[in-house]
C-alpha cells in the first residue's frame, strides 16, 4: 500500500468509529428526551387535575354566594313587606 492509500484508510476508519460514537450519543439523548417528556407530561396531568378542583371549588362558592344573595333579597323582601303591613294596619 501507498501512502496515500493507507492515509484514507486511516481516516475513513477513524470517521467510521466516530459516526458510531455519534449515533450512539443521539440515541442516547433521544432516550434522555422521551424519559422528560413523559414526566413533563405527567406533570401536566397533575396540573390539569388540580386546576379541574379548583375550577369545581370556585364553582361551589360561586353557588352559595348566588344563594346567600338570594336569601339576603327574600329578608330585605320580608322587610318591605313587614313595613308596608304596618303602613297599611295604620291606616
Amino acid at each position: 500500500m501507498d501512502p496515500i492509500q493507507l492515509t484514507l484508510l486511516i481516516v475513513i476508519v477513524v470517521l467510521a468509529i466516530l459516526l458510531v460514537f455519534l449515533g450512539i450519543q443521539v440515541f442516547l439523548i433521544l432516550r434522555e428526551v422521551r424519559k422528560t417528556l413523559l414526566k413533563t407530561n405527567g406533570i401536566v396531568d397533575n396540573v390539569f387535575s388540580i386546576s379541574e378542583h379548583i375550577r369545581d371549588s370556585v364553582a361551589s362558592l360561586t353557588s352559595i354566594g348566588v344563594g346567600a344573595g338570594s336569601i339576603m333579597a327574600a329578608v330585605k323582601l320580608a322587610k318591605k313587606f313587614q313595613r308596608w303591613r304596618r303602613f297599611w294596619r295604620k291606616s
